[in-house]
C-alpha cells in the first residue's frame, strides 16, 4: 500500500494537469494577428486562463466552423463580417450574452448574442507618389488617370468588401452598378483578399485600393509609407467586427470573461492601438472615428438577404466565374 499511494498521487496530479490543459479557451479570429496575441496574453495574465488561437481571414474562419459543425471546437469567434454574426445568430449557434462593458457600444454594433470588438471603415488607400490626382470619391477611381492602376479586394474572399458592395448598391441602386461598370472598363483588378489588394499599392505597382480596410492602411501610413487614407465624400460603410460565443462552448463562463475583457478599458486600448475604431465610443482612438466619417445608411434585413445574388452579379461583371 505504501508504494501505491505515490502512484495514485502522481496519477491524480497528471489528471489535474490534463484537466487544466483542457480548460484553455479557443478563439477563432479574423483580424490583426498581433491584436489577438496581445489580448490572449493580457487575458491569461489577468485570469490565468490560456487562449488557443486560430487566426485567418473571415472566409477561412467560417469554413472551419462549418467543417466542425458536428464537433465544435471554438468557444469564441471574432469575425470581420457583421453578416456572419447575424447568420450564426439566426441559425441558433450563438449564446445570448450582453457584457456589462458593452453599455457604451452603439446600438447598431451589438445584438443579443454578439457585440463589436472594434470597427473599421472602408476607404480609398492612395499611393501619394503614384503620379495620379488625389481622389476624393469612389467615382474618381474610374477616371482615365487611374486606368489599370486600381485594385479592389475580392468580395468573395473579403467580408468587408462584400459589405461595401452591398452598402453602395443599397444606397445608390442602379448608380452603383454604373460605377462598377465604369471601374470594370477602367481595368480595375479584383485582387484576392485585403492584403493582396493592398500590397501592390504599397509597392507602387498600383495607385489605389477601392475599398481598403482602413486600419491596415492607417498603420502603414503611420510607419511612413507613401499612403493616404481617404474616406469618400459620398459616404462609405463602417463595418463592425463582431465577437460571439458559440452555444456549444464548454467554457462559457471563461468565454464571457473574455468578451468582458476585450470590452474593458485595457482591451479596448489594445484595439485602438491597431488603428481600429474602438467599439466603445468612450475610448480614445488613434484615427478618425464614427462622427468623423460620412457613413452610408445601415442596411435592413431584406437588403442583407440579397448579398449572395449581389455577389454573383458582381463576379459575373468582373469575369470572376
Amino acid at each position: 500500500m505504501m508504494k501505491i499511494k505515490p502512484l495514485i498521487g502522481a496519477l491524480a496530479f497528471g489528471a489535474m494537469l490534463a484537466a487544466g490543459q483542457a480548460q484553455a479557451l479557443t478563439v477563432y479570429t479574423a483580424g490583426p494577428a498581433g491584436l489577438i496575441r496581445q489580448l490572449a496574453d493580457d487575458f491569461k495574465k489577468q485570469t490565468g486562463v490560456s487562449v488557443d488561437v486560430f487566426q485567418a481571414d473571415t472566409g477561412k474562419v467560417m469554413a472551419r466552423l462549418e467543417a466542425e459543425a458536428s464537433n465544435p471546437k471554438a468557444d469564441v469567434v471574432i469575425s470581420a463580417s457583421w453578416d456572419s454574426a447575424l447568420d450564426l445568430h439566426k441559425r441558433g449557434w450563438l449564446l445570448a450574452y450582453t457584457s456589462p462593458n458593452a453599455a457604451k457600444v452603439p446600438a447598431e454594433y451589438k445584438g443579443p448574442s454578439y457585440v463589436a470588438q472594434g470597427l473599421s471603415a472602408l476607404a480609398i488607400a492612395w499611393n501619394t507618389k503614384s503620379g495620379t490626382p488625389r481622389p476624393a470619391d469612389w467615382a474618381d477611381l474610374a477616371r482615365p488617370e487611374f486606368k489599370g492602376l486600381v485594385n479592389m479586394p475580392d468580395p468573395a474572399q473579403s467580408g468587408t468588401a462584400l459589405e461595401l458592395l452591398s452598402g453602395l448598391q443599397s444606397a445608390r441602386g442602379a448608380d452603383a452598378w454604373r460605377l462598377f461598370a465604369d471601374l470594370k472598363r477602367n481595368d480595375m483588378a479584383i485582387a484576392g483578399a485585403n492584403a493582396q489588394a493592398m500590397n501592390p499599392v504599397l509597392q507602387g505597382a498600383k495607385a489605389a485600393v477601392f475599398g481598403a480596410v482602413d486600419y491596415v492602411a492607417l498603420e502603414n501610413q503611420a510607419k511612413g509609407e507613401s499612403i493616404e487614407v481617404i474616406f469618400p465624400a459620398s459616404g462609405t460603410v463602417i463595418a463592425g467586427r463582431p465577437m460571439m460565443i458559440l452555444k456549444s462552448s464548454r467554457q462559457q463562463q471563461d468565454a464571457k470573461r473574455f468578451i468582458d475583457f476585450v470590452l474593458s478599458d485595457a482591451g479596448q486600448a489594445r484595439v485602438a492601438a491597431t488603428y481600429l475604431i474602438p467599439a466603445r465610443q468612450d475610448v480614445q482612438a488613434k484615427r478618425p472615428v464614427i462622427k468623423d466619417i460620412k457613413s452610408l445608411p445601415v442596411e435592413n434585413e431584406a437588403q442583407r438577404a440579397g448579398r449572395q445574388a449581389l455577389l454573383e452579379r458582381f463576379t459575373t461583371l468582373f469575369g470572376r466565374k
